[in-house]
């Protein structure tokens, strides 16, 4: 039987793996946000026949792989120890809704990716790149603090809550990051 997992299919995780190290002048930001860890993850290069592997012993019901030695799952603990982010402090829940996303993305990027629709409720990836790659040797204080926010924004989206499309990140995870004092309170 051929491997269920199919290698010429574009993979979420492409986002990652095709990511760079963050500036170094990012990462006293990016720690005080804790999102220092997340910001060296790398994935490796998909082994679809192992992946393939563990579709076959997923078990839905129990939520559970099934291995000769015995169930197996992973935990939020599992995931907390590897990526270094807290999972005991304030929740993220819901929906957030914004009366004027561009002035909400003028001021905690710097700038907006769609000046053109008020109504915009996602940032692109390509955008996020591109605003991480503008980022000058003689940047201010200001310009360091949007492209970190950048930077996390595209982490949130690519890597710890990726949506269906693998595009972009919703907006409503920015408000968060306003300080990142405040921003690493959250689970």
């Amino acid at each position: 039987m051929a491997g269920l997992i199919q290698s010429n299919i574009r993979h979420i995780s492409d986002a990652t793996n095709n990511a760079k190290a963050p500036d170094d002048r990012l990462l006293p930001y990016l720690e005080l946000a804790r999102f220092g860890s997340v910001a060296f993850i790398r994935s490796s290069d998909l082994r679809f026949d192992l992946l393939s592997a563990l579709v076959e012993r997923w078990r839905p019901e129990t939520h559970t792989f099934h291995f000769p030695c015995g169930e197996c799952t992973v935990t939020l603990e599992d995931v907390a120890v590897q990526l270094g982010l807290p999972i005991d402090w304030n929740p993220v829940t819901g929906v957030s809704s914004f009366t004027d996303p561009v002035a909400v993305c003028y001021q905690l990027l710097g700038e907006s990716p769609e000046d053109g629709d008020k109504y915009f409720s996602g940032i692109k990836f390509t955008w996020l790149k591109a605003k991480i790659r503008q980022l000058s040797v003689t940047a201010t204080e200001g310009e360091l603090m949007c492209v970190a926010r950048a930077y996390i924004m595209h982490m949130i989206g690519a890597v710890l809550m990726p949506d269906a499309n693998g595009d972009s990140v919703h907006l409503s995870y920015l408000p968060l990051l306003a300080y990142f004092s405040t921003a690493r309170r959250y689970s």
